[in-house]
């Protein structure tokens, strides 16, 4: 094989990290390193067969020569052995002894590189010709398999940049531009037909139309859309030539987000990466120490001692003892576990997640949005004090505009566009509560009954008795009336909870709903605790209360309230379709598609991952202590060494590979 120059110390082995990228060129490269940075397997470009002629014919040379030997009992003095062997070894070695020596000479001896030309050059001087020779020949043929196993796994990775279009069609003038999509702005029209990709999130201003979700969640069934329904970028158009307007800049685009965090996820290494990291740093110079004992020490303890006897098996030592399947194969796995399951729709922020979700013991759920659709349908009006229905469903949309929450969706849609004239003033959130503005210059309230105690104003109490979500409203601290609106358990959410509960997981709600809806929801799903009336500080303190009984707790949710919690928790998993910017940056997993199942999905995914890594790390030291046992007692030669060496690599590395053809 042609062993990269840009390679690293197999020590220091850096998972794959890709450039995030938001210009429609998409020059997603890797990062380049210099050439004394070492060891990075795998490249932009698969490699060819003829590209590692060097690597070929020398092992055609090794099976010829071996054939004459073993088959046909032909052998050559030592000087046609050198003759042959010499030009062999440097075929397939030239690149590992110039790295060798260029680390050499910065006193870096504690290498791969280093540990193989000494062992190599050693079976030269004691006239081990062909052992040398096979030493180097199949060590780079596991390089070549490492190569080709993680240029696969960044391929799979960067694959997800092409769903992003080129160009995209825009609406300028009356008439139709093909321009980058960088180069549209918010409120500009685009155009998307059969077929294409949609380059830019936006709403649907055609009647309707047919999407494959593919790309955002990892399901290809059909999304129908009807007009003022949001499209997102990376989705398909199927069917007809679909209008949108544009709601975000290409680089704001939740396909962008995604990208970008798959991107940044490779970055982030797990602890057990971390452990092996540190732990071949302090193993190579033991393991030379080592070496040169067993060269040495005999000389003082055995009475036949033989100089080129302990020698080879010094050599012997330092084969067996290359680190290479450990710090390759672990940030493959890790690797192979994001790239699983962002193909089933679920985001990763790095591969140190995949171990904390596996420990997690408690789930904490928010309702609305998680469990729940969050798509909202007003069922009631009723207006009180001389307001007529349309008047109070009319100021309630003008406040509720300057939402984004479910429930003020739902009012928005249900006033249709019965607001226009309206004049919208001085609007603030209050967290927990609802929304405070002056409409038409009259100061307005719309929220839930905490709103009103919370300014002393006086409200029917039979608000209180209302299981649905319930908006409530005061005009100039004068109660008005209250609009009733329902959502929609979600279809997979009662089979997320059992799954759950099958993997002893404790499940816990947690909502700013009334506990009449939450407790409603609860004992429908089968959820062990719930808790309603919370504010987004009451939800922190419940999960810190969790957290102070010593669980570990994953805590999942959508909205700008949620972020907190979020933070908090041992592993923060948001909504990434309905969820907010703020939720879905301050997590550490994204759901893409909204499914509570694909909790239970994340958290298999992460065991699945564990238990491949820890097969690797096992069956690499099995092995190689046993070779190194060995070795050292002159039973295993240089020969078993580099088999056993290349062997256990290839099969940590086909072992982590599996992890991405792994179905749900």
């Amino acid at each position: 094989m042609q062993l990269s120059n840009k390679h690293t110390d197999c020590c220091a082995v850096e998972e794959p990290k890709l450039k995030a990228v938001h210009n429609h060129k998409r020059d997603h490269q890797h990062e380049e390193h210099s050439d004394d940075d070492g060891h990075n397997h795998g490249s932009a470009e698969p490699s060819r067969l003829i590209d590692h002629w060097p690597l070929l014919t020398a092992l055609t040379v090794i099976v010829v020569m071996m054939v004459l030997e073993y088959g046909f009992n032909i052998t050559f003095n030592n000087l046609i052995q050198l003759a042959i062997f010499i030009p062999a070894y440097l075929l397939a070695g030239y690149n590992v002894l110039a790295l060798a020596f260029r680390k050499a000479i910065r006193l870096d001896f504690f290498n791969e590189f280093f540990l193989m030309s000494v062992a190599t050059l050693g079976a030269f001087a004691i006239g081990s010709y062909s052992e040398g020779v096979a030493v180097m020949v199949f060590y780079s043929i596991g390089e070549w398999f490492q190569d080709s196993a993680v240029s696969n796994a960044k391929r799979s990775i960067k694959a997800l940049l092409d769903i992003r279009p080129d160009s995209v069609d825009v609406i300028r003038n009356g008439k139709v531009v093909n321009v980058s999509p960088s180069e549209v702005q918010i409120n500009e029209s685009i155009q998307v037909k059969p077929g294409e990709k949609v380059a830019l999130d936006g709403v649907l201003m055609s009647d309707k139309a047919i999407f494959n979700t593919a790309a955002l969640t990892g399901e290809s069934k059909p999304d129908n859309k009807n007009k003022g329904e949001t499209v997102l970028a990376g989705m398909i158009n199927l069917n007809q030539l679909a209008e949108l307007k544009v709601t975000a800049l290409f680089k704001d685009s939740k396909l962008s987000k995604i990208l970008e965090m798959v991107q940044d996820a490779t970055a982030r290494k797990s602890q057990t990466q971390l452990f092996i990291s540190r732990f071949a740093k302090v193993y190579t110079p033991i393991v030379f120490l080592l070496a040169v004992l067993v060269v040495v020490l005999p000389y003082f303890f055995v009475a036949d001692y033989n100089f080129s006897d302990w020698l080879y098996r010094g050599l012997v030592f330092l084969v067996i003892s290359c680190p290479c399947a450990l710090v390759v194969s672990i940030p493959l796995g890790y690797f192979g576990g994001i790239g699983l399951a962002s193909k089933n729709g679920i985001l990763f922020k790095g591969s140190n997640f995949l171990d904390v979700i596996t420990t997690v013991n408690t789930v904490v759920m928010d309702k609305t949005g998680t469990l729940t659709k969050g798509v909202f349908d007003v069922q009631k009006v009723v207006a009180v004090n001389g307001y007529s229905e349309k008047e109070l469903v009319r100021t309630a949309a003008a406040l509720e505009s300057k939402s984004t929450h479910p429930i003020a969706i739902a009012v928005k849609q249900y006033a249709g566009d019965d607001i226009s004239g309206i004049k919208i003033e001085q609007v603030e959130e209050i967290a927990g509560h609802g929304l405070k503005g002056l409409i038409d210059g009259k100061e307005v309230l719309a929220g839930n009954a905490k709103l009103l105690k919370k300014f002393n104003i006086s409200y029917d109490k039979v608000i209180d008795e209302i299981d649905d979500s319930v908006v409530v409203l005061t005009i100039d601290n004068v109660y008005s009336g209250y609009i009733t609106i329902a959502d929609e358990v979600k279809e997979d959410a009662k089979q997320a909870i059992t799954d759950l509960h099958a993997l002893n997981i404790k499940t816990v709600m947690l909502s700013g709903d009334k506990q009449s809806v939450v407790s409603r929801v609860a004992t429908f799903l089968g959820i062990d605790a719930a808790f309603g009336d919370l504010l987004p500080e009451n939800k922190v303190q419940k999960v810190q209360e969790l957290k102070d009984k010593s669980l570990k707790i994953a805590f999942i949710g959508d909205g700008v309230n949620d972020a907190p919690v979020v933070a908090l928790a041992d592993a923060g998993i948001a909504m990434g379709g309905l969820g907010s910017d703020a939720t879905i940056e301050t997590a550490d997993i994204v759901i893409q598609n909204d499914q509570p199942s694909k909790i239970v999905t994340a958290i298999k995914i992460g065991k699945i991952t564990r238990s491949i890594v820890w097969q690797n790390i096992s069956l690499a030291m099995i092995v190689k202590i046993a070779v190194l046992v060995l070795g050292a007692g002159g039973v295993a030669t240089l020969w078993e060494a580099v088999i056993a060496d290349v062997g256990v690599a290839l099969l940590a590395i086909l072992n982590a590979v599996r992890i991405q053809n792994i179905k749900f």
